[in-house]
């Protein structure tokens, strides 16, 4: 689905986290108290090319950095470990791929921006291109929050509770999105692209509500086979791969 919808093949998720504002428990200090100036736990999750969870892991401390958040997950431990049973490399050598941000660590099966001060043409197509596929967590998240009103403002409850409502919202999220998706997406929520010059509209983020992105990681090596892997889509980006309209975006 990421290929027909987002131009971005063997794609298997986009990966993203946010962090939920919370009222501390008692005497628990600044172990929630994260770098924004607020408590809170983290809400990892990868969505599909339909706006669906298909992993969710929430309840990593505020104070853990952005590293830390995804290596506390059972995915990225399976993912590290070879247990995911992912999908051979293709006949022409293409890893299946999640994609996230630059705050994540590159991997042969995970890939994430380059990094803004080693661009040239190519390497700024790429970026645009695995953009398009990581916007869909992005308003995944934008409509989670823009739904369930409890994850608007700080959460008043147990951390054990907290993780039990937004478990919940989750669940209920895949729910109506799959039964009743025109109905259930608000208007406006999700990103659009202008047909003609494949311009975006931004629609909802959760940013500046209580769901609030975590800041950007440092550059981190990256194994030859990592690099490699993320070398081969940017080729493939620039020839067979390519889209009429990609020229035109990286220069604006």
């Amino acid at each position: 689905m990421f290929e027909t919808k987002w131009q971005f093949p063997h794609c298997l998720g986009a990966v993203d986290r946010k962090r939920v504002a919370i009222s501390p428990p008692p005497d628990s200090g600044s172990y929630f108290y994260n770098y924004k100036g607020f408590h809170s736990l983290v809400l990892m999750a990868i969505a599909n090319a339909n706006y669906e969870f298909i992993y969710v892991h929430f309840g990593t401390n505020g104070r853990v950095s952005d590293g830390g958040v995804i290596a506390c997950t059972s995915f990225y431990k399976m993912l590290k470990q070879g247990n995911l049973n992912l999908p051979e490399h293709t006949p022409e050598g293409f890893p299946f791929v999640f994609v996230g941000d630059e705050a994540f660590a590159l991997r042969a099966d995970f890939l994430k921006p380059f990094n803004s001060r080693l661009l040239n043409d190519q390497r700024r197509i790429f970026n645009y291109r695995l953009s398009r596929a990581r916007r869909v967590v992005e308003n995944t998240f934008g409509i989670l929050v823009a739904r369930f009103g409890v994850l608007k403002s700080r959460i008043c409850l147990s951390p054990e509770k907290i993780d039990d409502v937004v478990m919940a919202c989750c669940v209920l999220h895949n729910f109506l999105i799959v039964k009743t998706s025109q109905q259930y997406t608000p208007e406006g929520s999700l990103d659009v692209e202008d047909p003609e010059t494949h311009i975006w509209e931004t629609g909802l983020r959760p940013d500046g509500a209580n769901i609030a992105a975590i800041a950007r990681g440092h550059t981190r090596n990256a194994s030859t086979e990592a690099k490699r892997g993320r070398d081969l889509y940017t080729h493939y980006f620039n020839n067979d791969g390519k889209v009429p309209w990609q020229d035109k975006i990286i220069l604006k």
